[in-house]
């Protein structure tokens, strides 16, 4: 079986600026604080906390392959994936866009982090291929766009926008103030479809509205977020 969660402020031990469930551990927190709230994550999601594999997060669209629990961890990428069941993958946003996608039938899982920069060179059509190389079948996909920042909020200069749009047609939007913006999981779901995923879900809570989710742009610094995929393990 694959679960997925994404989850929000409330819940660990973290005080101001990273009240209280922050799950970042690069970003000034306490480092105890963190590993008290991993803990609680993965009493959640029902795997010991050795069984979660996460990335050291550079904005890239770089992704990796990962096994068995123990294992060496991915290092610097921002997407991974895996067909190794008892593992969990995780992914740190507070405006990005995490993503998560499975192939149930091959028992394939990925998660990635999409900031601007990595959505627009590619970084969740580079999953897909990456699922696809340890035996998932992309119209057997599908895929969860957890929060991030939306459109109406997210303002950027009129260049920008222009040069997202090249490569991540669909994401060029006007924000609430009728300046520039950029609605990434607008552009991402409009890539994944046409991809050729089977379905596309798309969580529609903005970090930047709402004060339960991280958000870097309303008030930094502060903690992550973090979207959540995994496999059970096999039954003995």
């Amino acid at each position: 079986m694959i679960g997925t969660l994404f989850t929000t402020r409330r819940g660990g031990v973290s005080v101001a600026p990273y009240d209280e469930f922050n799950l970042g551990g690069a970003v000034g927190d306490d480092p105890a604080a963190v590993r008290v709230n991993r803990t609680v994550l993965a009493e959640r999601v029902g795997l010991p906390a050795g069984r979660f594999v996460w990335m050291d997060q550079v904005h890239s669209a770089l992704v990796r392959t990962v096994g068995r629990p123990g294992d060496d961890p991915p290092g610097e990428c921002d997407g991974i994936v895996t067909a190794v069941p008892g593992v969990a993958l995780g992914v740190l946003a507070a405006d990005c866009v995490p993503i998560l996608a499975r192939d149930e039938r091959a028992g394939v899982i990925g998660a990635a982090h999409a900031g601007r920069r990595g959505a627009a060179a590619g970084i969740a059509g580079r999953l897909l291929d990456a699922m696809v190389q340890v035996g998932a079948a992309v119209p057997d996909v599908s895929v969860q766009l957890g929060p991030g920042i939306c459109g109406r909020c997210y303002e950027v200069p009129a260049g920008m926008r222009d040069e997202v749009e090249r490569t991540l047609s669909g994401s060029a939007v006007l924000t609430a103030r009728g300046t520039p913006g950029l609605d990434l999981r607008a552009g991402l779901r409009r890539q994944l479809l046409a991809a050729g995923v089977s379905a596309v879900q798309v969580d529609s809570r903005c970090t930047y509205e709402d004060s339960e989710l991280y958000s870097h742009r309303r008030g930094a610094p502060t903690g992550r977020l973090a979207g959540v995929i995994w496999r059970t393990p096999a039954a003995s």
